[in-house]
Protein backbone atom coordinates (compact mmCIF):
# COMPACT_ATOMS: atom_id res chain seq x y z
CA UNK A 1 0.00 0.00 0.00
CA UNK A 2 1.76 3.28 -1.00
CA UNK A 3 0.06 6.33 0.75
CA UNK A 4 2.42 8.76 -0.56
CA UNK A 5 1.00 11.23 -3.80
CA UNK A 6 3.11 11.42 -6.80
CA UNK A 7 4.49 15.36 -8.17
CA UNK A 8 1.81 14.92 -10.50
CA UNK A 9 -0.97 14.65 -8.04
CA UNK A 10 0.51 17.08 -5.43
CA UNK A 11 0.38 19.79 -8.67
CA UNK A 12 -3.51 18.52 -9.48
CA UNK A 13 -4.43 19.45 -5.67
CA UNK A 14 -2.88 22.95 -5.97
CA UNK A 15 -4.44 23.43 -8.80
CA UNK A 16 -8.17 21.94 -7.16
CA UNK A 17 -6.98 24.48 -3.86
CA UNK A 18 -6.45 27.21 -6.49
CA UNK A 19 -9.74 27.08 -8.43
CA UNK A 20 -11.65 26.79 -5.23
CA UNK A 21 -9.95 29.85 -3.34
CA UNK A 22 -10.94 31.91 -6.92
CA UNK A 23 -14.34 30.96 -7.30
CA UNK A 24 -15.64 30.21 -3.95
CA UNK A 25 -15.54 34.02 -3.56
CA UNK A 26 -18.44 36.65 -4.06
CA UNK A 27 -21.98 35.27 -3.74
CA UNK A 28 -20.72 31.80 -3.25
CA UNK A 29 -18.45 32.66 -0.24
CA UNK A 30 -21.76 33.14 1.70
CA UNK A 31 -22.17 28.90 0.78
CA UNK A 32 -19.57 27.85 2.23
CA UNK A 33 -20.62 25.17 4.95
CA UNK A 34 -24.01 25.36 3.74
CA UNK A 35 -26.22 21.76 3.26
CA UNK A 36 -25.03 18.08 3.71
CA UNK A 37 -27.17 15.82 5.47
CA UNK A 38 -29.66 16.69 7.68
CA UNK A 39 -28.93 20.29 6.11
CA UNK A 40 -30.09 19.78 2.91
CA UNK A 41 -32.74 22.26 3.06
CA UNK A 42 -30.12 24.94 3.18
CA UNK A 43 -29.82 27.35 0.01
CA UNK A 44 -30.93 25.15 -2.64
CA UNK A 45 -31.17 27.27 -5.61
CA UNK A 46 -27.85 28.98 -4.77
CA UNK A 47 -25.77 25.66 -4.26
CA UNK A 48 -27.55 24.49 -7.11
CA UNK A 49 -26.58 27.61 -9.11
CA UNK A 50 -22.85 26.55 -7.47
CA UNK A 51 -23.28 23.11 -9.08
CA UNK A 52 -23.83 24.48 -12.10
CA UNK A 53 -21.09 26.55 -11.93
CA UNK A 54 -19.21 23.36 -11.02
CA UNK A 55 -19.77 21.68 -14.09
CA UNK A 56 -19.30 24.39 -16.39
CA UNK A 57 -15.57 24.21 -15.45
CA UNK A 58 -15.74 20.70 -15.79
CA UNK A 59 -15.66 19.57 -11.81
CA UNK A 60 -18.36 17.58 -12.50
CA UNK A 61 -18.39 13.72 -13.36
CA UNK A 62 -14.68 13.46 -12.58
CA UNK A 63 -14.17 9.82 -12.96
CA UNK A 64 -16.51 9.54 -15.93
CA UNK A 65 -14.80 8.72 -19.33
CA UNK A 66 -14.28 11.63 -21.32
CA UNK A 67 -16.47 10.25 -24.19
CA UNK A 68 -19.41 10.55 -21.94
CA UNK A 69 -18.48 14.01 -21.01
CA UNK A 70 -16.34 13.24 -17.90
CA UNK A 71 -12.90 14.73 -17.50
CA UNK A 72 -11.22 10.81 -17.12
CA UNK A 73 -9.71 11.22 -13.85
CA UNK A 74 -7.75 8.92 -12.01
CA UNK A 75 -9.30 7.35 -9.19
CA UNK A 76 -6.10 9.37 -6.62
CA UNK A 77 -7.15 12.31 -8.75
CA UNK A 78 -10.37 12.22 -7.91
CA UNK A 79 -10.13 11.43 -4.25
CA UNK A 80 -8.06 14.18 -4.18
CA UNK A 81 -10.72 16.85 -5.48
CA UNK A 82 -13.05 15.74 -2.84
CA UNK A 83 -10.51 15.86 -0.25
CA UNK A 84 -9.55 19.65 -0.61
CA UNK A 85 -13.34 19.93 -1.75
CA UNK A 86 -14.18 19.14 1.82
CA UNK A 87 -10.91 21.02 3.41
CA UNK A 88 -12.52 24.50 1.52
CA UNK A 89 -15.55 24.25 3.14
CA UNK A 90 -17.50 24.48 -0.07
CA UNK A 91 -20.99 24.05 -0.01
CA UNK A 92 -22.41 20.30 -0.58
CA UNK A 93 -23.59 19.38 -4.08
CA UNK A 94 -26.87 18.52 -4.65
CA UNK A 95 -26.24 16.24 -7.23
CA UNK A 96 -24.63 13.50 -5.63
CA UNK A 97 -27.41 11.20 -6.77
CA UNK A 98 -27.65 11.59 -10.18
CA UNK A 99 -23.63 12.15 -10.94
CA UNK A 100 -21.93 9.58 -8.84
CA UNK A 101 -24.89 7.12 -8.59
CA UNK A 102 -26.95 7.20 -11.77
CA UNK A 103 -24.47 8.70 -14.17
CA UNK A 104 -22.04 5.56 -13.77
CA UNK A 105 -24.61 2.95 -13.76
CA UNK A 106 -26.00 3.90 -17.10
CA UNK A 107 -22.65 4.03 -18.05
CA UNK A 108 -22.21 0.77 -17.34
CA UNK A 109 -25.36 -0.83 -18.22
CA UNK A 110 -27.28 1.91 -20.33
CA UNK A 111 -28.10 2.00 -23.41
CA UNK A 112 -26.17 4.17 -26.18
CA UNK A 113 -29.44 5.84 -26.10
CA UNK A 114 -30.16 6.38 -22.61
CA UNK A 115 -26.68 7.56 -22.00
CA UNK A 116 -27.22 10.29 -25.15
CA UNK A 117 -30.43 11.48 -23.51
CA UNK A 118 -29.16 11.89 -19.75
CA UNK A 119 -25.85 11.57 -18.99
CA UNK A 120 -25.23 15.55 -20.73
CA UNK A 121 -27.81 16.69 -18.07
CA UNK A 122 -26.71 14.97 -15.30
CA UNK A 123 -23.42 16.38 -15.57
CA UNK A 124 -24.65 19.85 -16.15
CA UNK A 125 -26.73 19.71 -13.34
CA UNK A 126 -29.77 20.57 -14.77
CA UNK A 127 -32.14 17.69 -14.34
CA UNK A 128 -31.56 15.85 -10.63
CA UNK A 129 -32.60 12.73 -9.65
CA UNK A 130 -33.35 10.79 -6.55
CA UNK A 131 -33.53 7.24 -5.68
CA UNK A 132 -36.56 4.83 -5.12
CA UNK A 133 -35.16 1.33 -3.04
CA UNK A 134 -36.23 1.78 0.28
CA UNK A 135 -40.12 0.78 0.72
CA UNK A 136 -42.41 0.63 4.18
CA UNK A 137 -42.55 -3.11 3.81
CA UNK A 138 -38.48 -3.97 3.04
CA UNK A 139 -36.36 -1.65 5.13
CA UNK A 140 -32.61 -2.29 3.73
CA UNK A 141 -33.62 -5.55 1.98
CA UNK A 142 -34.01 -4.94 -1.52
CA UNK A 143 -35.07 -7.89 -2.97
CA UNK A 144 -38.13 -7.46 -0.30
CA UNK A 145 -39.70 -4.74 -2.33
CA UNK A 146 -43.27 -4.92 -3.73
CA UNK A 147 -43.65 -1.72 -6.45
CA UNK A 148 -45.22 -2.92 -9.39
CA UNK A 149 -44.72 -2.25 -12.93
CA UNK A 150 -46.10 -4.02 -15.63
CA UNK A 151 -45.81 -3.01 -19.21
CA UNK A 152 -49.11 -1.36 -21.45
CA UNK A 153 -48.40 -1.08 -25.19
CA UNK A 154 -45.05 1.26 -25.17
CA UNK A 155 -45.10 2.34 -22.01
CA UNK A 156 -44.40 0.76 -18.60
CA UNK A 157 -47.40 1.72 -15.31
CA UNK A 158 -45.73 1.62 -12.25
CA UNK A 159 -48.02 1.03 -8.83
CA UNK A 160 -46.69 1.44 -5.29
CA UNK A 161 -44.96 2.71 -2.75
CA UNK A 162 -41.27 4.15 -1.50
CA UNK A 163 -39.96 5.65 1.34
CA UNK A 164 -36.90 7.98 2.66
CA UNK A 165 -36.40 9.00 -0.93
CA UNK A 166 -33.94 11.37 -0.51
CA UNK A 167 -34.32 14.91 -1.98
CA UNK A 168 -37.60 13.80 -3.74
CA UNK A 169 -39.42 16.79 -3.70
CA UNK A 170 -36.76 18.48 -5.25
CA UNK A 171 -35.73 16.41 -7.78
CA UNK A 172 -37.11 15.82 -11.62
CA UNK A 173 -36.62 11.85 -12.36
CA UNK A 174 -37.08 8.90 -9.73
CA UNK A 175 -34.68 5.54 -10.56
CA UNK A 176 -36.73 2.95 -8.76
CA UNK A 177 -36.34 -1.12 -8.26
CA UNK A 178 -40.49 -3.02 -9.51
CA UNK A 179 -41.18 -5.80 -9.61
CA UNK A 180 -42.11 -6.91 -13.51
CA UNK A 181 -42.37 -10.78 -13.13
CA UNK A 182 -45.52 -11.32 -11.48
CA UNK A 183 -45.28 -14.33 -9.15
CA UNK A 184 -41.57 -13.46 -8.53
CA UNK A 185 -39.78 -13.62 -5.17
CA UNK A 186 -36.52 -11.95 -3.69
CA UNK A 187 -34.22 -10.74 -6.37
CA UNK A 188 -35.87 -12.32 -9.40
CA UNK A 189 -37.73 -10.43 -11.52
CA UNK A 190 -37.10 -6.87 -10.48
CA UNK A 191 -36.29 -4.20 -13.20
CA UNK A 192 -34.90 -0.81 -12.82
CA UNK A 193 -36.72 1.81 -14.21
CA UNK A 194 -36.35 5.19 -14.91
CA UNK A 195 -39.53 7.45 -13.63
CA UNK A 196 -40.34 10.76 -14.44
CA UNK A 197 -41.64 12.99 -11.31
CA UNK A 198 -43.76 15.71 -12.96
CA UNK A 199 -46.81 13.52 -13.63
CA UNK A 200 -49.92 13.01 -12.21
CA UNK A 201 -49.42 9.23 -10.93
CA UNK A 202 -46.75 10.51 -8.40
CA UNK A 203 -47.05 12.29 -5.40
CA UNK A 204 -44.48 13.05 -2.92
CA UNK A 205 -44.62 13.71 0.71
CA UNK A 206 -42.13 15.06 2.76
CA UNK A 207 -41.28 13.60 5.99
CA UNK A 208 -40.20 15.67 8.64
CA UNK A 209 -37.23 14.95 10.61
CA UNK A 210 -35.95 15.25 14.24
CA UNK A 211 -33.47 17.92 13.14
CA UNK A 212 -36.44 20.19 11.78
CA UNK A 213 -35.67 19.44 8.34
CA UNK A 214 -37.49 17.16 5.38
CA UNK A 215 -34.66 15.90 2.76
CA UNK A 216 -36.85 12.35 3.02
CA UNK A 217 -40.04 11.39 1.33
CA UNK A 218 -42.66 9.43 0.90
CA UNK A 219 -43.13 8.60 -2.47
CA UNK A 220 -46.74 6.70 -4.24
CA UNK A 221 -46.84 5.70 -7.87
CA UNK A 222 -50.52 5.21 -8.59
CA UNK A 223 -50.80 4.22 -12.23
CA UNK A 224 -47.59 6.53 -13.05
CA UNK A 225 -46.22 6.02 -16.52
CA UNK A 226 -42.41 5.83 -18.18
CA UNK A 227 -41.29 5.05 -22.04
CA UNK A 228 -40.68 1.20 -22.37
CA UNK A 229 -37.08 2.39 -23.21
CA UNK A 230 -37.16 3.51 -19.60
CA UNK A 231 -35.68 0.35 -18.52
CA UNK A 232 -31.53 0.24 -17.51
CA UNK A 233 -30.73 -3.45 -18.15
CA UNK A 234 -32.96 -6.17 -19.16
CA UNK A 235 -36.37 -6.72 -17.78
CA UNK A 236 -36.29 -9.03 -15.00
CA UNK A 237 -32.46 -8.53 -14.56
CA UNK A 238 -32.47 -5.06 -12.55
CA UNK A 239 -31.16 -6.90 -9.43
CA UNK A 240 -27.34 -6.70 -11.40
CA UNK A 241 -27.94 -3.25 -12.10
CA UNK A 242 -29.24 -2.19 -8.56
CA UNK A 243 -26.02 -4.28 -7.30
CA UNK A 244 -24.22 -2.13 -9.62
CA UNK A 245 -25.44 1.04 -8.51
CA UNK A 246 -24.39 0.20 -4.69
CA UNK A 247 -20.93 -0.46 -5.55
CA UNK A 248 -20.35 2.92 -6.71
CA UNK A 249 -22.23 4.29 -3.61
CA UNK A 250 -19.27 4.10 -1.40
CA UNK A 251 -17.14 5.69 -3.85
CA UNK A 252 -14.15 7.83 -3.79
CA UNK A 253 -15.57 10.70 -1.83
CA UNK A 254 -15.43 8.49 1.21
CA UNK A 255 -11.87 10.25 2.25
CA UNK A 256 -13.44 14.09 1.75
CA UNK A 257 -16.52 12.80 3.86
CA UNK A 258 -13.48 11.83 6.44
CA UNK A 259 -12.43 15.64 5.53
CA UNK A 260 -15.89 17.00 7.00
CA UNK A 261 -15.73 14.42 9.74
CA UNK A 262 -12.07 15.86 11.21
CA UNK A 263 -13.63 19.41 10.99
CA UNK A 264 -16.88 18.33 13.36
CA UNK A 265 -14.11 16.66 15.39
CA UNK A 266 -12.20 19.90 15.84
CA UNK A 267 -15.53 21.67 16.78
CA UNK A 268 -15.96 19.69 19.42
CA UNK A 269 -12.56 19.65 20.92
CA UNK A 270 -12.86 23.42 20.55
CA UNK A 271 -16.18 24.10 22.60
CA UNK A 272 -14.60 21.01 25.18
CA UNK A 273 -11.52 23.76 25.49
CA UNK A 274 -13.84 26.98 25.63
CA UNK A 275 -16.61 25.50 28.42
CA UNK A 276 -14.00 24.14 30.85
CA UNK A 277 -14.90 20.12 30.10
CA UNK A 278 -11.64 19.50 28.40
CA UNK A 279 -10.55 19.24 31.77
CA UNK A 280 -12.52 15.92 32.79
CA UNK A 281 -9.74 13.22 31.82
CA UNK A 282 -12.65 10.83 30.69
CA UNK A 283 -14.02 12.69 28.33
CA UNK A 284 -10.08 13.49 27.39
CA UNK A 285 -9.99 9.85 26.81
CA UNK A 286 -13.08 9.99 24.04
CA UNK A 287 -11.70 12.67 22.31
CA UNK A 288 -8.42 11.03 21.75
CA UNK A 289 -10.09 7.71 21.21
CA UNK A 290 -12.92 9.32 18.51
CA UNK A 291 -9.28 11.10 16.85
CA UNK A 292 -7.11 7.62 17.15
CA UNK A 293 -10.45 5.84 15.28
CA UNK A 294 -10.80 8.54 12.47
CA UNK A 295 -7.19 8.34 12.04
CA UNK A 296 -7.71 4.98 11.31
CA UNK A 297 -10.67 5.02 8.86
CA UNK A 298 -8.66 7.63 6.84
CA UNK A 299 -5.56 4.92 6.37
CA UNK A 300 -8.60 1.89 5.93
CA UNK A 301 -9.98 3.66 2.91
CA UNK A 302 -6.46 4.63 1.31
CA UNK A 303 -5.86 0.67 1.78
CA UNK A 304 -8.91 -0.11 0.28
CA UNK A 305 -8.45 2.12 -2.60
CA UNK A 306 -4.85 0.70 -3.00
CA UNK A 307 -6.99 -2.73 -3.61
CA UNK A 308 -9.14 -0.77 -6.30
CA UNK A 309 -6.51 0.88 -8.00
CA UNK A 310 -4.77 -3.05 -8.22
CA UNK A 311 -7.93 -4.54 -9.71
CA UNK A 312 -9.02 -5.95 -6.48
CA UNK A 313 -11.04 -6.06 -3.33
CA UNK A 314 -8.90 -8.04 -1.60
CA UNK A 315 -8.10 -5.19 1.30
CA UNK A 316 -11.15 -6.18 3.03
CA UNK A 317 -11.99 -9.93 1.68
CA UNK A 318 -14.68 -8.71 -0.38
CA UNK A 319 -16.65 -6.74 2.31
CA UNK A 320 -14.81 -3.35 2.06
CA UNK A 321 -18.11 -1.32 1.21
CA UNK A 322 -19.42 -3.05 4.07
CA UNK A 323 -16.76 -2.76 6.56
CA UNK A 324 -16.46 1.44 6.00
CA UNK A 325 -20.18 1.37 6.28
CA UNK A 326 -20.43 -0.12 9.65
CA UNK A 327 -17.14 1.68 10.42
CA UNK A 328 -18.01 5.42 9.80
CA UNK A 329 -21.93 4.93 10.80
CA UNK A 330 -20.98 3.55 14.57
CA UNK A 331 -18.00 6.86 14.84
CA UNK A 332 -20.23 9.72 13.52
CA UNK A 333 -22.72 8.13 15.79
CA UNK A 334 -20.44 8.01 18.58
CA UNK A 335 -19.34 11.89 17.44
CA UNK A 336 -22.76 12.98 17.99
CA UNK A 337 -22.69 11.52 21.26
CA UNK A 338 -19.34 12.59 22.36
CA UNK A 339 -21.12 16.43 21.28
CA UNK A 340 -23.50 16.60 23.51
CA UNK A 341 -21.59 15.69 26.76
CA UNK A 342 -19.15 18.13 25.54
CA UNK A 343 -22.20 20.66 25.81
CA UNK A 344 -23.89 19.67 28.90
CA UNK A 345 -26.84 21.12 29.94
CA UNK A 346 -26.49 23.76 26.95
CA UNK A 347 -27.13 21.11 24.52
CA UNK A 348 -31.07 20.40 26.16
CA UNK A 349 -32.40 23.34 24.91
CA UNK A 350 -32.68 25.13 21.53
CA UNK A 351 -30.73 28.60 21.08
CA UNK A 352 -34.36 30.51 20.39
CA UNK A 353 -37.53 29.97 19.42
CA UNK A 354 -39.04 27.77 16.22
CA UNK A 355 -36.72 24.86 17.08
CA UNK A 356 -33.19 26.76 16.33
CA UNK A 357 -30.81 24.05 16.99
CA UNK A 358 -27.10 24.34 17.21
CA UNK A 359 -24.49 22.56 14.98
CA UNK A 360 -23.57 20.33 17.37
CA UNK A 361 -27.46 19.26 18.68
CA UNK A 362 -27.94 18.68 14.71
CA UNK A 363 -24.94 16.52 14.53
CA UNK A 364 -26.18 14.52 17.30
CA UNK A 365 -29.62 14.52 15.77
CA UNK A 366 -28.85 13.62 12.67
CA UNK A 367 -26.35 10.84 13.53
CA UNK A 368 -28.86 8.52 15.19
CA UNK A 369 -29.94 7.87 11.24
CA UNK A 370 -26.03 7.36 10.15
CA UNK A 371 -26.22 2.99 11.07
CA UNK A 372 -29.61 2.76 9.44
CA UNK A 373 -29.68 4.44 6.21
CA UNK A 374 -27.11 3.37 3.38
CA UNK A 375 -27.79 0.03 4.24
CA UNK A 376 -28.51 -0.86 7.98
CA UNK A 377 -25.58 -2.37 10.31
CA UNK A 378 -27.59 -5.48 10.51
CA UNK A 379 -27.81 -5.72 6.93
CA UNK A 380 -24.01 -4.99 6.23
CA UNK A 381 -23.15 -7.50 9.18
CA UNK A 382 -25.45 -10.17 7.26
CA UNK A 383 -23.49 -9.25 3.76
CA UNK A 384 -20.30 -9.80 5.47
CA UNK A 385 -21.27 -12.98 7.44
CA UNK A 386 -23.01 -14.82 4.30
CA UNK A 387 -21.57 -13.24 1.36
CA UNK A 388 -17.52 -13.14 2.63
CA UNK A 389 -17.14 -15.37 5.66
CA UNK A 390 -19.35 -18.08 4.32
CA UNK A 391 -21.24 -18.56 7.43
CA UNK A 392 -25.39 -20.72 6.98
CA UNK A 393 -27.89 -17.97 5.70
CA UNK A 394 -30.09 -16.99 8.54
CA UNK A 395 -33.81 -18.54 8.02
CA UNK A 396 -35.77 -16.20 5.16
CA UNK A 397 -39.78 -15.60 6.19
CA UNK A 398 -41.96 -18.23 3.78
CA UNK A 399 -45.36 -17.35 2.26
CA UNK A 400 -46.19 -20.03 5.71
CA UNK A 401 -44.21 -18.15 7.96
CA UNK A 402 -41.01 -17.84 9.25
CA UNK A 403 -38.86 -21.23 9.80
Amino acid sequence: MDLTYSAAEQSFRAEVRAWLGDHLTGDFAALRGLGGPGRDHEAHDERLAWNQHLAAHGWTGLGWPVEHGGRGLSLMEQVIFHEEYARADAPARVNHLGEELLGPTLIAFGTPEQQQRFLPPIVAATELWCQGYSEPGAGSDLAAVQTRARLEGDEWVVDGQKVWTSLAHLSQWCFVIARTEPGSQRHQGLSFLMVPLDQEGVEVRPIEQITGGSEFNEVFFTGARTDASMVVGEPGQGWGVAMGLLGFERGVSTLGQQVGFARELETVVERARANGSYDDPVLRDRIARATVELEVMRVNALRGLSAVTAGSDSAAGGGAASIAKLVWGGWHRRLGELAMQVAGADGLTARGAAYDLDPHQRLFLFSRADTIYGGSDEVQRTILAERVLGLPREPRPTSQGAR
